[in-house]
């Protein structure tokens, strides 16, 4: 198949879909391999990066999304109003941050942290679909393990952990 006609096949699917799409799958649907559906996005993301387009492809782990440029994000959230409607506090803030840090982390390693009890906040990242739990620890009481959801990557335009660690 030509790279044009597989380029407006992938922007179709990234746009009606809405959510990210695994690379692994869009190669299957596609029937091509991975290095050639790299390529195609690779392309697709040059011709989106002019001026006068407002959408980009970003990329979440194995995932990709169509998502609004970030000079074109301000418009758009005036327009339609951000799913996170409230504010995160200050408490829910620290907290997301050392989990974004210390991944996978529990509630009582983020408690010795902070100083001081996290269930609200630990809530209120869920509610809002930031934090989820990732898996127990191999320990007494199993405790649960907490990670941020791609969701929360794309939401604050981080990509990768490694991009966390790299912040300083």
């Amino acid at each position: 198949m030509e790279i044009e006609k597989l380029m407006a096949i992938v922007e179709g699917i990234l746009f009606v879909s809405g959510d990210p799409v695994n690379i692994d799958d869009l190669s299957k649907t596609l029937e091509i391999p991975e290095d050639e559906l790299l390529y195609c996005v690779q392309k697709l993301q040059e011709e989106l990066s002019s001026p006068s387009r407002g959408i980009m492809i970003s990329q979440v782990g194995r995932c990709l999304r169509l998502t609004t440029k970030p000079d074109v994000f301000s418009y758009v959230e005036k327009m339609f109003k951000p799913k996170i409607n409230s504010q995160l506090s200050r408490a829910a803030l620290e907290t997301l941050a050392i989990i974004l840090f210390k991944q996978p982390v529990t509630k009582t390693e983020i408690e010795a942290i902070r100083g001081v009890n996290v269930e609200k906040a630990l809530n209120s990242l869920q509610e809002k679909k930031l934090i989820h739990e990732i898996g127990r620890m191999d320990a007494p009481g199993r405790p649960i393990l907490y990670g941020t959801t791609d969701y929360c990557m794309e939401y604050f335009g981080i990509s990768s952990l490694e991009d966390i660690n790299n912040i300083s």
